[in-house]
């Protein structure tokens, strides 16, 4: 079987097929920040509670979930190139539906295929990765497309801000942002990656991942577990243990956010020269202190810092471990992919209620304490494991 190291198919330069997946990653990172950017809209609009929220918004996880095992099966079988072509149409179709929902029975079903479509891309768009990076031979590129997915946040928020300003409907703004990614995909589509290394039809759905897989998986678990406790709760530890004024609670969510995209950018340029698992160990370290900073001094200008600090440390996990389980030689790319991605998603998942129940049986000092030792745990883990 040809393999990535040695083909470029249709004599598509590896700078064009960068081009092109690093495309796909800003497309899907506009997909999902667009939702984000209007759940009070859709909230509004349907007079659902806080309470209720919290619950609806449940599905997404739950689509994702579901669809974990079948993700890599159909990469598997399939190839990454046309799981990921079908996937942003489903993803950008599903986020139609979510702006022209009119009910509840109406959004549920959508937020579920967009839990669906959000978990397809991600593994397939992921194993695309790989493939790019796999002609680049020694070089790391992981991380510069998942800064993509990052910066297209900015974007998506921007845009919101600016269609909640004019009074826009949820429906017309994801009409025209999935009118821009259907467009977007037609343009790359010639120049993703054709070929994954080890495609075999005859993949069974459900694999034993191998030990150095479960490492990884372990290291992903922790690190998701830093970042869902930044997305879900940076905003509740400035407003009650800083107790910044209103105008300054969602600083320390842009602070995290800003140097978590910037800090991908900048992370294959480490890995190039430290190696990926030094990277990684001080990814850990730095995410520790950080936490550890606005634990121990809750003031605007430390806790900021820290912030900033988690957002730098946390930025270069994730990528890197991606693009070492897409090395893997016991399983092809997209089970490899899926295998850690799973074990990571729970540590996503799980994060922000276990946040909740040790701050509500000590403080939310304490319970971001225990985020700073899970910091701890990537670089011991990491230190373990063949990066």
């Amino acid at each position: 079987m040809m393999t990535l190291d040695s083909v470029s198919p249709r004599g598509k330069s590896r700078k064009a097929h960068r081009v092109a997946v690093g495309a796909l990653f800003f497309l899907l990172g506009l997909c999902f920040a667009s939702w984000a950017s209007r759940i009070p809209s859709v909230q509004q609009k349907m007079g659902i509670s806080e309470a209720a929220l919290g619950g609806v918004l449940l599905t997404i996880p739950l689509g994702q979930l579901v669809s974990l095992p079948l993700a890599g099966w159909l990469v598997a079988k399939q190839g990454s190139r046309r799981v990921v072509l079908w996937a942003v149409v489903l993803y950008a179709t599903a986020l139609l539906g979510l702006g022209w929902a009119n009910s509840l029975w109406q959004l549920l079903p959508c937020l579920m295929v967009f839990g669906i479509g959000g978990n397809l891309t991600n593994i397939s768009v992921n194993t695309q990765a790989v493939g790019v990076e796999r002609l680049y031979k020694h070089k790391p590129i992981m991380a510069s497309f998942h800064g993509l997915w990052s910066l297209a946040g900015f974007v998506a928020a921007a845009i919101g801000s600016f269609m909640i300003g004019h009074a826009v409907p949820p429906g017309v703004h994801f009409l025209g942002i999935a009118a821009f990614i259907l467009t977007g995909l037609v343009v790359a589509a010639g120049s993703t990656v054709r070929e994954d290394s080890g495609v075999d039809p005859d993949q069974p759905i459900f694999v034993k991942p191998d030990k150095e897989l479960l490492g990884l998986g372990a290291i992903a678990f922790c690190a998701l577990i830093c970042e869902g406790a930044m997305f879900d709760w940076s905003g509740v530890y400035f407003k009650k243990v800083v107790g910044a004024d209103p105008a300054w609670v969602g600083a320390g969510y842009t602070a995290f956010m800003s140097t978590m995209a910037a800090g991908r950018f900048g992370a294959d340029w480490l890995a190039h020269r430290l190696g990926a698992k030094r990277v990684i160990q001080l990814s850990g370290l730095l995410t520790a202190v950080g936490l550890s900073v606005a634990v121990a001094l809750p003031t605007l200008p430390t806790a900021l810092l820290g912030f900033l600090l988690v957002g730098f440390g946390t930025s270069a996990v994730v990528p890197l471990v991606y693009s070492a389980a897409g090395k893997s030689t016991t399983m092809s790319a997209g089970m490899a992919l899926a295998a850690v991605s799973t074990i990571g998603f729970f540590g996503f998942l799980l994060g922000p209620p276990v946040i909740g129940f040790v701050a509500g049986a000590t403080s939310l000092r304490v319970s971001f304490a225990l985020i700073a030792f899970m910091g701890l745990c990537v670089s011991a883990v990491a230190s373990r494991v063949r990066v």
